[in-house]
């Protein structure tokens, strides 16, 4: 189990300190609700998390298959609901994988981003449309 602690700062700002590793991470309101858009909002997060967790996986799988993915580069993008109550709608990613398209390991690497703990995590309500750039 991990320990991450929050603290409110005031004017819609939080501090969230990793317990293992006491790294910082600091939250803000974004502008079109209420913030000032100086950080993350807790929905990027989630963004955040999905991109990040589907590169680790990845990286993890390419290790045993002995493919380097170093320079891999994934966009996301994160659209919210326009009604209430607020949440995320969709999650758009696309992955730029230096792997050639017809290389046999580019199943495996999908499989291994569709199985990121991350996106098991999220509401099967949100969409999650993903984009594959093979560019080795």
């Amino acid at each position: 189990m991990v320990q991450i602690n929050v603290e409110y700062q005031g004017e819609l700002h939080c501090e969230a300190i990793h317990g293992p590793s006491s790294s910082v991470l600091v939250t803000d309101a974004p502008v079109d609700n209420n913030g000032k858009g100086e950080a993350f909002s807790p929905t990027d997060l989630v963004a955040t998390a999905l991109a990040s967790c589907m590169a680790t996986i990845m990286g993890m799988r390419a290790d045993q298959l002995g493919v380097d993915l170093k320079g891999m580069k994934i966009v996301i993008e994160k659209e919210m609901s326009a009604d209430l109550p607020r949440r995320i709608i969709r999650l758009a990613v696309v992955l730029d994988v230096p792997v050639a398209a017809e290389s046999p390991h580019c199943a495996a690497l999908i499989q291994a981003a569709d199985h990121c703990p991350v996106k098991h995590s999220i509401h099967s309500d949100i969409a999650v449309d993903m984009q594959w750039n093979w560019l080795g």
